[in-house]
């Protein structure tokens, strides 16, 4: 059964620890996709981390540009999808000059295609004070317009706060 969840939350608010749980929630073998790159010591400890709290369901694929191929090797691979993080994957692309709105509309057909419950995780960024460089408001502004994007073609959104989810959608 195809359902897109979107979880929505600040850093450490819990959402990586919620999305992780609905996605278990599924029967089967379960796919992580990572974003992230261990660009540095601490970076590594964190993905470290994720992985080991992640069990012997779990696939993970790494990938930090085609997160929308990525989707497409993993639905045929596992019975439901975990994306850990779109606000990483949008950074990736930006340092990489990608076309973000080619990206965006890629990704977004991607998520259409998928046929297996699909769970991405996405930090909200839009609720602190005005960020004082060109290239964090650039960020700020591309990472409100993904996630409403993708808000939009979710069927589920939550917000996460001190480890509480709050339904959005």
């Amino acid at each position: 059964m195809r359902h897109t969840l979107l979880v929505l939350g600040g850093a450490r608010s819990g959402k990586s620890r919620y999305a992780q749980s609905r996605a278990e929630a599924h029967a089967g073998t379960l796919a992580y996709i990572a974003t992230a790159q261990a660009l540095d010591g601490e970076m590594a400890t964190r993905i470290a981390r994720h992985r080991q709290d992640r069990g012997p369901r779990w696939i993970t694929l790494e990938e930090s540009l085609d997160l929308a191929g990525a989707i497409e090797r993993a639905s045929s691979q596992a019975d439901a999808i975990l994306v850990d993080c779109l606000t990483l994957w949008l950074s990736n692309l930006m340092m990489a000059q990608a076309d973000l709105r080619q990206a965006t509309q890629t990704l977004e057909n991607a998520i259409a295609a998928c046929s297996c419950p699909l769970v991405l995780v996405s930090n909200e960024v839009g609720l602190g004070i005005v960020p004082d460089n060109a290239l964090a408001r650039a960020f700020r502004d591309e990472a409100g317009r993904l996630n409403q994007a993708i808000a939009a073609q979710a069927d589920e959104a939550q917000f996460i706060a001190a480890g509480l989810p709050l339904r959005l959608k």
